[in-house]
């Protein structure tokens, strides 16, 4: 029989223990951050029904869609995101779980979309969503989880850029655009990336915009300033829109409360040209940009989908959330310097070379362990140099060394194998003296 050469779909990865040990901590992260405010996990299925998904992201997404029939020839498709599948969820469940509603989800998703640094076809979401509040205290608490995720990841210098789609819709009632909304903030959203002469051809083309009718949206989302300045530059452009207007001062009350939450203007902006390409939102959108590294783009997006529930249930069930994009937070986080290279969770390593104390060994793994910290036992007798060498390799922290001679004196060594440094301590029945020495290293 032919051997099948061993590869991966193209926008597909493997995750070696060096890539998946800084991804699992990362969720850790987010984890704890998001129960902190009291955000419960849920988890859906992988596959939903295609009228599901279909013509919930827009064109673009739809051709994104991982699609087939099953085997009873049921259209499905794999999810795009984690927020179309929660509003099929919620208009399911709701009545049980009563209102608002909480919930983070952290799982992967497909897009057949092309490849780019830091983003793949199946890639991993970090959701967090409130479902059935329609108050702006769920939007300011939207921001300030974000804010506090990326201080527990060990972010200073990060910007989460507002802005409310209302704004953008008074503006286009105001130009006669309403009626087409979608191809117009679908084309804004690409402004970073292609720049505005080609977002002014796309909405000409995509949504027949005239050329004067390009240029002001373009105007609205060239404005700048302080936050302050911003909301005084917008509230003459969207006056007479009640949409509009109401987003500008739904938008002074979030900025102000974040304000007063301790979260300044060098971590949240307001940025008239954030638009969110996705059909389903409604309200405030929010992205969020690495300092050092804005190339990158976005790494946690979000915001308020109102109506995205009306599908599946009479009840209305507005929501606000934002997703934290973990493959491409990851991949800037190696390109800062950030994580370090291990292929061990466990930091403690020791070497077992004397056949005869097995029991030993295993018996001093227990009690370092029983303290809390991981620790792993080489599976063979080989000389110590080269068990010390995979215990570099591997990238743990600490080696505690004992053979037949110091079991019987009760003592031994306690290398820091990233320093180089060593010292003998006692070896007492419940080795206190080794966990202190190890902790002094890994603090």
């Amino acid at each position: 029989m032919p051997r099948i050469a061993p590869r991966t779909l193209k926008g597909f990865r493997d995750y070696l223990p060096d890539a998946m040990i800084p991804r699992e901590r990362l969720i850790d992260t987010a984890r704890r951050v998001y129960r902190s405010y009291g955000f419960s996990p849920i988890d859906t299925p992988a596959l939903e029904y295609l009228e599901i998904l279909a013509g919930k992201g827009g064109e673009e997404t739809d051709k994104q869609i991982y699609k087939f029939q099953d085997h009873g020839g049921r259209w499905v498709g794999l999810r795009f995101d984690l927020t179309v599948p929660l509003a099929r969820f919620a208009a399911q469940h709701i009545g049980e779980l009563g209102t608002p509603f909480k919930r983070y989800h952290i799982a992967a998703v497909w897009r057949g979309e092309n490849t780019q640094r830091g983003r793949y076809r199946e890639f991993m979401q970090c959701d967090f969503d409130t479902i059935g509040a329609l108050s702006v205290a769920a939007d300011i608490e939207t921001v300030l989880v974000v804010h506090d995720l990326f201080r527990a990841i060990g972010f200073e210098q990060f910007t989460i850029r507002l802005n409310n789609r209302m704004v953008l819709t008074g503006l286009l009632e105001r130009l006669d655009l309403v009626d087409r909304a979608a191809p117009i903030l679908r084309a804004l959203d690409k402004l970073k990336k292609i720049g505005p002469e080609a977002v002014a051809e796309e909405m000409k083309s995509a949504a027949q915009a005239t050329g004067e009718q390009a240029r002001e949206v373009l105007r609205l989302s060239a404005i700048t300033g302080t936050n302050d300045e911003v909301l005084r530059q917008l509230e003459p452009l969207v006056a007479g829109s009640p949409k509009g207007e109401s987003g500008v001062a739904r938008l002074r009350e979030l900025l102000a409360a974040v304000k007063a939450a301790g979260v300044g203007e060098s971590h949240v902006n307001l940025d008239v040209s954030i638009a969110r390409g996705l059909d389903y939102y409604t309200g405030t959108v929010l992205e969020t940009f690495l300092d050092a590294l804005p190339g990158i783009g976005s790494v946690c997006s979000g915001g308020r989908y109102d109506n995205l529930a009306e599908l599946y249930t009479n009840q209305e069930l507005p929501g606000i959330g934002a997703s934290l994009g973990l493959d491409r937070l990851l991949a800037a986080m190696e390109e800062l310097k950030m994580i370090e290279k291990v292929a061990t969770p466990a930091p403690v390593f020791i070497p077992f070379f004397d056949d005869g104390r097995l029991h030993d060994y295993l018996k001093l793994a227990a009690a370092i362990r029983a303290a809390g910290i991981g620790v792993e036992v080489f599976p063979e007798t080989k000389k110590l140099g080269q068990q010390l060498k995979y215990a570099d390799r591997r990238g743990f922290r600490v080696a505690v060394i004992a053979g037949g001679n110091e079991f019987q004196e009760g003592t031994c060594q306690i290398k820091d194998l990233a320093a180089g440094s060593q010292e003998n301590v006692p070896l007492e029945p419940e080795a206190k003296s080794v966990i202190a020495a190890i902790r002094k290293i890994l603090a």
